[in-house]
């Protein structure tokens, strides 16, 4: 019998300083409890909102994997090793923290809020060497599918990080019916509800819903309406 755990959206952290309104899954900054710390390797989901002309300063991350997913607008990256690049919907950015990284982000447009969701998760190994990278998608390729966004192979499809994970996005019409099968024996998926209902292994699920499943190595996902997912494959066990 496969394990699960429910965050429904109304249930997150939640801080607004104006600049940022920021909701987040597990607990972050001055959000803090101590049963919804991590799933797994997975650390930090915060979907965010940055008004226009403003940002996040150069401020420092170590031995953490980091991914954020555009949803609406551009932000612009710029790093501690010379990367400037803006990235918008259907880009993936990924940074590999390591031995220490410097960055900064911000919304240059100045009528357009940016949101997107930030993603921390724990390598499989530290001080590595900094690492950034960006991808765009063929957004075409998530429609009633599952389409690839993140593996730990160089040689896969989307970007890379140091730990067994893989993510996907699904953008599914209503009445689609698709199964998921996990990849690595002992891994959990967290499903994330970026828009519509679904159910998930007869869990009905809504917008900025999260759900936690492991100890199985497959289940189905029901559309209920048109909707759109991004389910994170990671290990459950973390050092």
């Amino acid at each position: 019998m496969a394990n699960t755990i429910l965050h429904k959206a109304n249930t997150r952290g939640h801080a607004n300083h104006g600049w940022l309104d920021s909701y987040h899954t597990f607990s972050f900054a001055h959000y803090y409890d101590p049963e919804r710390v991590h799933f797994g390797a997975l650390r930090v989901l915060n979907d965010d909102t940055v008004a226009p002309g403003m940002g996040f300063g150069t401020h420092p991350h170590d031995n953490m994997e980091i991914i954020s997913i555009p949803l609406e607008g551009g932000l612009e990256h710029k790093d501690s090793m010379g990367n400037t690049a803006v990235i918008r919907h259907g880009d993936v950015q990924v940074m590999s923290a390591g031995t220490g990284i410097r960055h900064s982000e911000y919304n240059r447009n100045k009528d357009q809020q940016v949101k997107f969701l930030q993603i921390w998760v724990f390598p499989n190994k530290r001080d590595v060497k900094p690492r950034y990278d960006q991808i765009t998608l063929n957004l075409a390729d998530r429609h009633n599918r599952f389409q690839q966004i993140l593996s730990p192979s160089t040689d896969d499809e989307g970007v890379w990080i140091h730990q067994d994970a893989w993510f996907h996005l699904g953008r599914l019409d209503k009445g689609t019916v698709l199964d998921y099968s996990v990849k690595k024996p002992g891994n959990g998926i967290y499903a994330f509800i970026l828009d519509g209902e679904v159910t998930i292994e007869g869990q009905a699920l809504t917008r900025r819903d999260g759900f936690g499943i492991w100890n199985t190595d497959k289940f189905t996902v029901e559309a209920d309406s048109d909707t759109e997912l991004l389910l994170m494959e990671v290990p459950m066990n973390v050092a």
